[in-house]
């Protein structure tokens, strides 16, 4: 994501996943992520606590929305909690209008318990709902002493119990071929599916280390990209938003 104000509304919001798990997907406007520990991560600068402002930004990016995969994916950088009463209303309109089977949400660890009646409300309505959670690594201790991840959980099984997919970030100093494999096939035999992402440089103190990132593309690019069930963002705006 650009490192723009939480007013700046010059970021892709609407854009088409045209490979693999083919879906439209949209960048959405919520209250922030409430967590906002992460040492890595910014993506809380796009954010406002004016519900209405947020409402009216995203009705305008939802208008692009054609369900033409049945598929749609809503991130907001945060969590779906963080979304408007509104919002989530019109997405749930919106998916029943255009014929979209299946939706794809964000959440923190934090917010799990409030992942079961998202997916009874969209059930109601012959819509199952997929839900993504950021680990970024299955050690346990680099992510919570390093990345600071608030997921008191160290089974991956039993995070996967309330999530369907995964983000896994790489590049990161300390970071190893072996530990991203790991990481990668733990994923695998977890969630769904896994969403790799590489670190870009952004306005945290956590910098991309480049020799990580070299031998992932050397060693590990080359047996997952073309996998169905491992999406590669070598750049954080690889899905088209941001």
């Amino acid at each position: 994501m650009k490192n723009d104000s939480a007013k700046n509304n010059s970021l892709v919001r609407y854009a088409e996943i045209t490979e693999k798990n083919k879906r439209e997907i949209v960048l959405l406007r919520g209250s922030g992520c409430k967590w906002r520990r992460c040492t890595f991560c910014d993506y809380h600068l796009d954010s406002n606590p004016d519900e209405n402002s947020n409402f009216a930004l995203n009705q305008a990016v939802l208008q692009h929305v054609t369900g033409k995969y049945g598929k749609l994916e809503v991130i907001n950088s945060g969590s779906f909690v963080d979304l408007d009463s509104q919002t989530v209303k019109l997405l749930l309109d919106i998916c029943i209008a255009k014929k979209i089977s299946v939706i794809h949400f964000e959440c923190h660890w934090m917010h799990k318990d409030m992942t079961p009646p998202l997916r009874k409300t969209f059930a109601a309505h012959g819509i199952q709902v997929k839900i993504k959670i950021g680990v970024e690594t299955f050690d346990s201790t680099y992510r919570e002493q390093v990345l600071r991840k608030g997921i008191n959980e160290s089974d991956p099984a039993k995070i996967a119990a309330f999530f369907d997919e995964v983000c896994l970030l790489f590049g990161l100093k300390g970071q190893t071929l072996s530990s991203m494999s790991y990481d990668i096939e733990t994923g695998l035999a977890c969630f769904e599916r896994v969403c790799i992402n590489i670190m870009t440089e952004n306005t945290t103190n956590v910098k991309p280390d480049q020799s990580v990132i070299d031998r992932f593309m050397e060693e590990l690019y080359p047996v997952y990209k073309e996998h169905a069930r491992v999406d590669i963002l070598l750049c954080n705006t690889d899905f088209g938003v941001g």
